[in-house]
């Protein structure tokens, strides 16, 4: 019985999603990865900038790659090439951990600003080819649900990730370094057999702008003039940024628990789970509201969390660490509906024709996802948890007024140009 091609497409976009996830599970940004730095060094100040590198490189260079990859109807090839270059990033993360960690943690940590760089500027490069791929492949209505299957299976293979990462670190004979340049090991192959799916995968052509030709600086000359004439992408654009003061915090939930229980690893693997645990049964959730209001109500319930979840961290941290588990498992929720609401959202209300412009614009404009781990990390080191927390629950409550209830808005851009 020979697949629908709709039925392609949501194999290619689940298998890969089920694999990634059980692969970034192995590099948790927000357990196992702040729990790595913090072996390597006690500074917040050195670790807000290599996750500032992690999340913000792609969307520094995204207008880049957008005005590169508009001029190409097929995508495909550039995915593969991104997914690959990630997954050889594990690869000498893994290396520079077994190798250096233990003697050298100063030039283990100095490889890994190599190693995330390129970790990170491949997933710049892949995203746009990967979002321009799904929502040319499906209709609008159903891009919200093909997110929110890939992200149920994905919680699934998470969640079997959690358990690994468990098993990891629970061993007594696998200590640091190994039980981390293990983790990283798998993440590599994890992350080579995700791109398989897309081998398959059957894409149609891009609809190409008619100013597909124009130079960089002609092209970046006509940003301004987009976001005044698209009063809905200008405000996603603003919100979005607010709501950065979320995920500038998110891998210091971890760091906190550590210098709060004065605890090492042991929880690492349970905090893992509780999140993943989080994800799977938020897809409930999120699932339900994207398909009955839109994405743009379940990017709007994603910011009220964010905004109440620091709050409830300074609670939670008087009852002991495993009370605290409750926040890691309200993180997979936020972490999930991310995912599910705030790219189909851009994607309903890109115009086809400007969809790559729209994606790279809005990464390069995220500006403060490059900036707020640093600034994040120097609150910490001067002001303390507290204030920092209380800071962002302030803001993520404001960018959820700015962004108002409701159905999504329909396109407001001038189609002239």
């Amino acid at each position: 019985m020979r697949l629908s091609v709709q039925a392609k497409v949501y194999a290619a976009f689940i298998w890969h999603g089920f694999f990634l996830a059980l692969t970034m599970s192995m590099l948790d940004l927000n357990t196992v990865f702040p729990s790595l730095i913090a072996e390597l060094t006690p500074s917040t100040i050195v670790f807000g900038l290599l996750y500032s590198i992690m999340l913000g490189i792609p969307l520094l260079f995204n207008v880049v790659f957008s005005h590169y990859l508009r001029a190409h109807p097929y995508k495909k090839k550039f995915l593969l090439v991104g997914i690959h270059l990630r997954s050889f990033s594990f690869l000498g993360m893994a290396a520079s951990t077994y190798l250096l960690a233990e003697r050298h943690p100063a030039a283990a940590m100095g490889s890994f600003f190599v190693w995330v760089f390129l970790f990170s500027i491949s997933a710049g490069f892949a995203s746009i080819s990967y979002a321009d791929i799904a929502a040319k492949a499906l209709p609008r209505e159903q891009r919200s649900q093909m997110y929110a299957a890939k992200q149920f299976f994905g919680s699934l293979a998470g969640f079997l990730g959690g358990l690994l990462i468990n098993r990891i670190f629970s061993q007594t004979q696998l200590a640091f370094p190994d039980n981390y340049a293990l983790s990283l090991a798998i993440g590599f192959g994890g992350l080579l057999v995700a791109s398989l799916g897309f081998y398959f995968l059957e894409e149609p052509p891009s609809p190409l702008p008619k100013n597909s030709t124009e130079s960089l600086r002609q092209y970046l000359r006509q940003v301004p003039s987009l976001l005044r004439s698209d009063r809905s992408f200008r405000r996603f654009i603003i919100v979005e940024n607010m709501a950065s003061f979320s995920i500038m915090i998110l891998p210091f939930y971890m760091v906190f628990a550590r210098e709060r229980f004065a605890m090492g690893s042991e929880y690492l693997g349970r905090y893992v789970i509780y999140q993943v645990l989080g994800a799977v049964l938020s897809n409930i959730v999120w699932g339900s509201l994207a398909k009955r209001f839109g994405p743009r109500a379940v990017v709007r319930t994603c910011i009220i969390m964010g905004g109440l979840l620091p709050l409830l961290a300074l609670l939670l941290a008087q009852l002991g660490p495993d009370w605290f588990g409750l926040v890691f498992l309200l993180l997979g929720f936020i972490v999930s509906g991310r995912r599910v609401g705030f790219e189909p959202y851009l994607l309903d209300i890109a115009p086809d024709h400007r969809r790559t412009e729209y994606l790279g614009i809005r990464g390069t404009l995220n500006i403060f996802v490059v900036i707020l781990p640093v600034i994040g990390g120097a609150l910490i080191a001067w002001l303390g948890y507290p204030f920092t927390f209380v800071l962002t629950a302030v803001v993520m409550l404001m960018a959820a007024g700015m962004f108002g209830s409701g159905p999504g808005e329909l396109p407001t851009i001038d189609e002239s140009g």
